[in-house]
């Protein structure tokens, strides 16, 4: 069976955790350990998140004194894909061994039109006074908005439309390669319509549509969401919080999860099923076999005719 697994932005660094290297290396064998059983028994793509890492290096970017002015976020982006790239080969190759294994700088096609451009609303990097917000509004063109503790700068998050090296992962998996890509969402890129070259934009597309996208383009026959809690739930949070254990596209959709936890990853699933016909999952990071096996998490199948 062919997986792509797409892994939340804890996994390398949870709440509360300071962006320090080492603490970054060390939470990577509870990722490994997790992944690697699947591993041995299927085909494997795996995609990250890399909000923490794109916010520091936007902090430090922003602050250097060297440079006229900070680096744009599709570099910053594809930084984050070699940092945590190399992480999980050198991991993945210690408990994979004699495995072939891929780490994939990727690219996503946005479009320049997309609506989101004009309502940017993901947050990015530090939080800063209302004075300094100010000031950076100014001199750098940037758009802030208030966070819970201060303002942060905010961007836009565009709908994927295209994985530019989606063939070269199809390729690298059928040579029996496991294949990491797509790192938070994929360095964001505008195709020019005439000559289709690629220029990169100041974005950040969700990891979570970017993985559907992406098992839809590789082929795959189950998409696999892992994060912090191990269901999907109803009324999350509340004294009637429940687990949905077996769902179908409609049904998720009608959750109304909100756009900054849930609501990503139940319409990624909900998006992969519905294009492809085949399955999806949420759950918890450390029961990844369980939920493949259907022991565990949300499964998300296609719905019948007119569901």
């Amino acid at each position: 069976m062919r997986l792509v697994i797409a892994l939340g932005g804890n996994a390398l660094l949870r709440r509360g955790e300071r962006p320090d290297a080492a603490v970054q290396e060390a939470n990577i064998d509870r990722v490994t350990t997790a992944i690697a059983a699947l591993a041995r028994e299927h085909e494997v793509v795996i995609t990250h998140g890399n909000g923490p890492q794109l916010g520091l290096l936007t902090t430090e970017s922003t602050a250097d004194p060297t440079l006229d002015a900070p680096y744009p976020l599709d570099l910053l982006g594809a930084e984050t894909q070699g940092m945590i790239g190399t992480l999980l080969v050198r991991t993945l190759h210690d408990v994979l061994p004699g495995r072939r294994i891929a780490a994939l700088i990727t690219h996503t096609v946005v479009r320049a039109d997309d609506p989101a451009f004009e309502r940017p609303t993901t947050f990015v990097g530090q939080v800063y006074s209302h004075t300094a917000a100010t000031a950076l509004a100014h001199d750098l063109g940037w758009q802030l908005a208030q966070d819970t503790e201060g303002w942060r700068r905010v961007v836009a998050s565009p709908s994927p439309e295209r994985i530019v090296e989606a063939e070269t992962v199809h390729q690298l998996l059928d040579t029996g390669a496991l294949v990491i890509c797509a790192g938070g969402g994929g360095i964001p890129v505008v195709a020019d319509p005439s000559t289709g070259a690629l220029t990169g934009t100041e974005a950040v597309v969700d990891k979570d549509l970017t993985a559907a996208l992406l098992a839809e383009q590789v082929k795959a026959d189950f998409l696999l969401i892992l994060t912090d809690v191990p269901n999907v739930y109803t009324d999350y949070g509340t004294a009637r919080q429940r687990p949905i254990l077996d769902t179908t596209p409609a049904e998720l959709r009608r959750g109304g999860f909100a756009d900054g936890s849930m609501g990503p990853k139940a319409e990624a699933a909900a998006r992969f099923v519905e294009r492809t016909g085949a399955l999806a999952a949420i759950g918890a990071l450390d029961a990844a076999h369980q939920i493949v096996h259907r022991r565990s998490g949300t499964l998300v199948r296609p719905g019948t005719t007119g569901a």
